[in-house]
């Protein structure tokens, strides 16, 4: 099965590809709904896919807003451009653009979007006669109805589903709660995540109201836990699915570093799945849920807590290690003495180092390292690889 990551901006996508994607997905400027994201300019969209295609991977673009009119204005001229610089796939959701895009530009790949709301073999059927290449399926499946979709189809088209990361409380991510309480379209990539704000009742005669005492940072009613599908991907893959997509275009390197690594050693044999359940405890996330996949009426599925991760990103190292010795850009403080842990692709992974130097920027020796984003160089005795991850225990 192909592992599928997201990348937010270019330097998410190298990151991506250093832990094993087989692919990455990103948005341009227009028509993405992550429009808060860093996102890819029309050059960084050459330069992306340029060095996916360089490294065997592929790219996929989105363009999964719900359309108006007037989106339909240079859309020629982008999907040209897409054309141009070789992406592997597009990811549409509104059958508008779908038909469109079908007709006009009938080379390009169309990969239909979880907002598409793909439930049953008739829709899926539906995108197949269009000439589309493959279905996100909508997170409301479960592994029989995936397993029946399948059976229906035979080979005609390719499904992908999410085994990863936020999910939005609203039906396969189709929400008005933004667009009513702040005035940002979340079918036009401008959502604020209005789910996890904290909320309060109010009794229809009372002026005053009634706060949800959940734990010491209020309670998130609106709030979906995040979905985690480590433990299942044979299953996945018996269902007949054959991309597993991780979500978080705005999430963090680190993010994606973490949970990309944890995926691509389960998919290669890694048998130690208590170092793979912890590592996805390191980095942010709330509580784990495998959705609705199993369906169980009696799981939990809303979350009443911020985030939460077990270790803190340190640096990332920007020049392969040599004489023992490695550059890192400093992401958040460290000093003479502290245990960084390796996080790495490679059999460097879960090492240890203990810092005995800091060199900085000025190339003189320092004991505590706090300016954020200076590259430094640290004692080092590995052969480290530009990408790996420095890290510490909360």
């Amino acid at each position: 099965m192909e592992l599928l990551a997201p990348a937010g901006n270019f330097d998410k996508l190298v990151t991506a590809v250093h832990y094993g994607a087989d692919a990455v997905y990103f948005s341009g400027k227009r028509y993405g709904l992550r429009a808060f994201a860093g996102n890819f300019s029309e050059q960084e969209i050459f330069q992306a896919m340029e060095y996916l295609h360089k490294n065997n991977k592929k790219g996929y673009i989105t363009l999964n807003i719900v359309a108006k009119d007037n989106d339909f204005e240079g859309l020629d001229d982008y999907l040209k451009l897409l054309i141009d610089a070789k992406v592997d796939g597009i990811i549409v959701s509104d059958v508008g653009l779908i038909y469109y895009i079908r007709k006009n530009f009938p080379t390009i790949n169309v990969h239909v979007s979880t907002q598409a709301n793909v439930n049953n073999s008739q829709s899926a059927k539906f995108f197949a006669d269009l000439g589309c290449t493959r279905i996100v399926l909508a997170r409301e499946l479960n592994l029989e109805d995936i397993k029946k979709l399948h059976k229906s189809l035979g080979d005609s088209i390719e499904l992908e589903a999410f085994v990863h990361g936020a999910m939005c409380i609203s039906y396969s991510g189709r929400c008005l709660l933004s667009n009513y309480l702040s005035g940002r379209d979340s079918n036009h990539g401008a959502c604020v995540q209005a789910c996890r704000w904290k909320y309060y009742i109010r009794e229809e005669n009372r002026e005053d109201s009634l706060p949800i005492e959940e734990d010491e940072r209020g309670t998130y009613i609106l709030n979906s836990k995040d979905m985690c599908l480590i433990d299942h991907l044979k299953e996945l893959e018996e269902a007949g699915i054959s991309s597993l997509k991780i979500e978080g275009r705005m999430k963090s390197d680190y993010y994606v570093a973490s949970v990309v690594n944890a995926y691509r050693r389960a998919l290669d044999g890694f048998k130690d799945y208590e170092i793979l359940h912890n590592e996805l405890e390191k980095t942010s996330h709330r509580r784990y849920t495998t959705g609705f996949y199993f369906n169980d009426d009696k799981k939990e599925y809303l979350e009443d807590s911020m985030p939460v991760q077990s270790y803190v990103f340190i640096a990332k190292v920007v020049e392969d290690a040599k004489d023992g010795y490695v550059k890192v850009e400093m992401r958040n403080r460290f000093k003479k003495g502290d245990v960084l842990e390796i996080l790495s692709p490679d059999d460097n992974f879960l090492k240890t180092i203990k810092i005995d130097k800091i060199i900085d920027s000025k190339d003189e020796e320092i004991d505590d390292a706090k300016r954020v984003q200076e590259i430094v160089k640290i004692n080092c005795p590995y052969n480290l690889k530009s990408g790996d991850i420095l890290r510490i225990e909360k």
